[in-house]
């Protein structure tokens, strides 16, 4: 009996990767602008719009996009703000934590859909304490529970500006075995990397490395099997590209794509991909025509290594959540065609669907049933 149960959900995976693919290729014929590779249903108080309400915003604009919430919810200490509501982390002092029902919420709403809208859409697991050794038993739970909806793992942070130090508990680092103990699982089942981790300190001065460069690098190359996305290319709100202390001036912000361009030609890291996403990664790249022109070289250069994203947290419509893309313009016009249509639709679809085939493969030998 074991065995047949176990044949019949190696044909449902099998059955639900072809639901899949024939969404994406659907979503690959040029009817849409791009696929999203960083999209928040929900904010930071777990506050934000249903799947089915953003399928609509995405429209014939996105093809397809990621589904994850944020794994910190803001108290709200009456202490610290009174009867005020704060509904972002800079609007209170009181501290972040760790809220694991986001990954329940994300699986429901996508469990919501029908077929044909489910394969548009790649829900990802972040509800879990990256310095929590149990914390890939987490990720393993989740699978086994919700089989057959998730793709991969973030966004999730290490060194996040301002974010970081609100975190309660124990404070996340590129060093801590439980973030290699995550890395190493998401190898093994083949779950896609969403990863956010600033490259520098804030504001920082000018100076021969980033803080975080080093332990960042090092990281990722002992999970060379692990397909890992550097979120924002590294940067942030007050996160400035390598360099550039507190200004984008065009003869010192280029340096930040001289140490992405020395990841990108080096073969330790060929599991290694860069989001754009962000409207403040956008004020970098667009700065200057001249840096715009530099950080198309780069991505005309590795056109298989860059994903767009949005960044958007909750869209009310359809004008807010393009906002973005539309941002984006100016680099759009620099890229060669093919590079841009890599970047806003390919290498989504590449990597994700590989990523789908290899967690539904692990999933039909794992998960009892």
């Amino acid at each position: 009996m074991q065995l047949k149960s176990k044949m019949h959900f190696v044909l449902f995976a099998i059955f639900l990767q072809t639901v899949f693919l024939f969404g994406q290729n659907n979503a690959s014929k040029g009817k849409y602008l791009f696929n999203d590779s960083h999209f928040h249903l929900t904010n930071y108080i777990q506050e934000g719009i249903s799947a089915k309400k953003f399928l609509e915003i995405m429209g014939d604009k996105a093809g397809r996009s990621t589904l994850f919430g944020i794994p910190l919810q803001q108290q709200w200490s009456y202490q610290n703000s009174g009867n005020y509501s704060p509904t972002y982390y800079l609007q209170t002092d009181a501290p972040l934590y760790y809220y694991s029902f986001t990954d329940a919420f994300i699986a429901m709403q996508y469990k919501s859909l029908t077929k044909e809208q489910q394969a548009r859409l790649d829900p990802m697991i972040t509800g879990f304490n990256p310095a929590d050794m149990y914390a890939y038993k987490h990720i393993e739970r989740v699978l086994k529970t919700f089989p057959g909806v998730f793709t991969g793992i973030g966004e999730f942070s290490i060194h996040k500006e301002f974010v970081s130090a609100k975190v309660a508990g124990e404070v996340a680092s590129l060093t801590n075995p439980a973030l290699d103990s995550i890395l190493d699982f998401a190898g093994k089942t083949g779950l896609l990397v969403i990863l956010h981790n600033d490259m520098d300190m804030p504001m920082a001065k000018q100076k021969a490395d980033p803080v975080y460069l080093n332990e960042m690098k090092d990281l990722l190359k002992r999970h060379s099997k692990t397909t890992i996305i550097w979120a924002h290319i590294g940067l942030g709100r007050i996160v400035h590209p390598v360099g550039s202390g507190s200004d984008t001036s065009t003869e010192r912000a280029p340096n930040h794509t001289d140490i992405v361009e020395g990841i990108l030609e080096d073969p330790a890291f060929s599991n290694v991909y860069f989001d754009i996403s962000w409207d403040e990664v956008a004020k970098y790249i667009l700065a200057s025509p001249e840096i715009t022109q530099k950080c198309a070289a780069l991505m005309n250069k590795y056109p298989d290594r860059f994903l767009f994203g949005t960044d958007v947290v909750a869209p009310p419509d359809q004008k807010f959540y393009m906002a973005v893309y539309e941002m984006y313009q100016p680099l759009w016009k620099e890229l060669k065609p093919e590079t841009s249509e890599k970047i806003r639709m390919q290498n989504y679809n590449r990597l994700f669907d590989e990523a789908r085939k290899k967690v539904r493969a692990w999933e039909a030998i794992n998960v009892k049933q």
